[in-house]
Parts: structure tokens; C-alpha cells; sequence
């Protein structure tokens, strides 16, 4: 299918009926949390996650269920088990499947239910495979293209779709990607509607860990954004901040987006990296009780450009940089593996 039709598809009512499949029916796995740990079904799970922002609505992921269930066994063949999701892809920057139409929701809160039902499908295929998604709820990107919600819209978007989601426990909610506006309501409104969702946040850009005194108290699990190559090592800063919130929060932290490599733009650094500069830094975070998602370079650059995949997923295999460090994450029960109780 061609991405152009694809994306009428996504913007339709009939999305769901377009591409066959399971009924979106939730399953039996359920994240939880015992103090800095993560369990799946009561047993620990070693949290390892990749960027995927635009999964929804990339047509060979988001659009085709045995495209979908090959890519989610690929990625857990290199020790994947968490995709990283973005509710809103509606930016105008011009990256890979970005439209107007990539949102879970309309400018006054209502519900794009074909968007939803197929963000459904994805949980429920990651469900089969023993996956998890985390759900970025709101981008500030979102911003430029008119996207971003004003209060009452995100507190009516946020309600409807928490009670949507209610039967998928494999589904965890982050309120924004680097961003702390009304982040205490935010988890409130959740909270009311669905007491057992976890809820995290990304309180801002590199280096921002805690956003306001009273937001890391409030959220189930900490995904900063570590410091990266412009204030120094980051396999000697990131894995001490990430020390420092276990310790003072006692509560799990994921290292969200570990330090970039490629191009300078969006956070990247400015000068030569090499994929071991990535493998010690996962591996540092690892040893000192924290968790990773790991950021595709890809999500940095335009459509078209050489480093993304012309799939527009983030392919373990595509780079020979960036399966570099897959190959090292997928060893991670070699190297790190998850203590059994928490």
C-alpha cells in the first residue's frame, strides 16, 4: 500500500474494517511496579525500549498486522520489548509518516477513533509477543502545526482515552516529550479515570530531570532525558543522574533517549561518535539500576534522508552504527540480567 492512501486511510472512518487482522480485544499481560523494578504479570521484566514515534502511522507497522507482529519479533530479537510511541505526530518538520491527520485527537479533545482502534491493534500484537508500549500522550511539536491541545481540549482528550485503553495493561502513559505544562493535572485526570495506569513524563530537554518539586513524587516512574554530549561524557553524567533519582525517588528510571549519535540536529551532538560510546553508557545506566530506550536517528532527520529506513521504522538491522548497539542490547541477560524480585 502507498503511503499516500495509507494516510487517507488513517484520517477515515474506516480504518479498522481496511486492513484485516484480530479484533482489538485486550489481553492477559499487565505491567506493575515493586520498587525500582518493573514486573510484567508479576514477574520481572527488563524494561528495554527503542523510539518508535511514528508507529501509528507508518503503513508497514501501524497499517499491516503481519508486517507488524514481523517487525515486533525482529525487534525482540535484538532485546527489544518496549516501543516508545507518540500519540501526536502531526508536526511539520517533515519527518518520516508526519501529517496533520497522525493524532489521536482532534483540536476541541474528541477522539480520532481510527487512529485509536489502530493504536489498539498495536497494543494488542505487542500483547501476543510479551511486549509493552509507552504512550507519549502529548509533543510539544506538536505546536507549530496548531496541534497542541489548550487545557479543557487535553483534559477532555486525556479522559476519553484513558478510558479507551482501560482493558490494555500493556500500555504505560507518558504526558509529554520533553515538557512539564500542567503535568500535576494531567496525572490526576488519568488517575480518576483509571487508578492502576502507569504514568511517567519527559519533564524537558537534555539534562532536565525532575521539572516541578512535586511532579517526580506524582508519577509512577521517572524517563528523563540524560544529559548529553554538550555538557560532556554522557556514559559518566547520564548513568550518576540516573543514580541520583533512583536514590532520591526510589521508584524505576528509564534513561529516555540515551545520548544521540549522527546528525547535530534536535540534540544531537556536534562531534564524532562511536556506537561504544553508547554500549557503555546503556551498559553503565544498566549496573547502576536503571532502565533504557534507545533513540533512532532517524527521528532526527527529514523523510528521504540516508539515515532512515525507507520502511520509516527503526530497524535494528538498517545501520550497521545502530546494530552495533542492538547486537550489545540484545546480550543484556548476559551482561545485566534483570534481578527476580524487586
Amino acid at each position: 500500500m502507498r503511503r499516500r492512501e495509507f494516510m487517507g486511510l488513517v484520517s477515515g472512518a474506516g480504518l479498522a474494517s481496511a486492513f484485516p487482522g484480530p479484533v482489538a480485544r485486550a489481553g492477559g499481560h499487565e505491567l506493575s511496579i515493586t520498587g525500582t523494578r518493573f514486573l510484567l504479570d508479576g514477574r520481572a521484566f527488563p524494561y528495554t525500549g527503542v523510539s518508535f514515534f511514528n508507529a501509528i502511522y507508518n503503513p508497514s507497522f501501524g497499517g499491516n498486522h503481519k508486517e507488524r507482529v514481523r517487525w515486533l519479533r525482529k525487534f525482540q530479537r535484538y532485546g527489544i520489548n518496549v516501543l516508545r510511541v507518540w500519540a501526536q505526530w502531526d508536526t511539520r518538520r517533515g519527518f518520516v509518516d508526519s501529517g496533520p491527520d497522525c493524532t489521536l485527537y482532534f483540536s476541541d479533545g474528541r477522539l480520532r477513533t481510527a487512529n485509536v482502534e489502530r493504536l489498539k491493534q498495536i497494543l494488542v500484537d505487542a500483547d501476543r509477543e510479551g511486549m509493552v508500549v509507552e504512550l507519549t500522550l502529548f509533543s510539544h511539536q506538536s505546536g507549530p502545526a496548531g496541534g497542541k491541545l489548550g487545557p479543557e481540549a487535553a483534559a477532555r482528550a486525556l479522559a476519553a482515552l484513558t478510558r479507551e485503553l482501560i482493558p490494555y495493561r500493556n500500555v504505560t502513559f507518558q504526558v509529554w516529550n520533553e515538557f512539564s505544562e500542567r503535568v500535576p493535572e494531567h496525572v490526576k485526570t488519568i488517575k480518576a479515570v483509571d487508578p492502576k495506569r502507569l504514568v511517567t513524563n519527559s519533564p524537558g530537554g537534555a539534562g532536565v530531570l525532575k521539572g516541578s518539586p512535586e511532579q517526580p513524587r506524582l508519577l509512577d516512574y521517572l524517563t528523563p532525558h540524560t544529559s548529553r554530549q554538550g555538557a560532556g561524557r554522557p556514559w559518566v553524567l547520564a548513568p550518576a543522574e540516573i543514580r541520583y533519582l533512583l536514590l532520591r525517588y526510589k521508584k524505576p528510571v528509564v534513561d529516555d533517549e540515551p545520548a544521540r549519535t549522527g546528525t547535530a540536529k534536535f540534540g544531537g551532538p556536534g562531534e564524532q561518535t562511536y556506537p561504544y560510546d553508547h554500549i557503555i553508557h546503556i551498559w553503565e545506566v544498566w549496573k547502576a539500576g536503571g532502565y533504557i530506550t534507545y533513540h533512532h536517528d532517524m527521528f532526527q532527520m527529514g523523510a528521504g534522508a540516508p539515515t532512515v529506513p525507507p520502511s520509516g521504522v527503526p530497524d535494528p538491522e538498517f545501520s550497521p552504527y545502530h546494530r552495533t548497539v542492538f547486537e550489545f542490547i540484545r546480550l543484556r541477560n548476559r551482561y545485566a540480567p534483570e534481578p527476580a524480585e524487586g
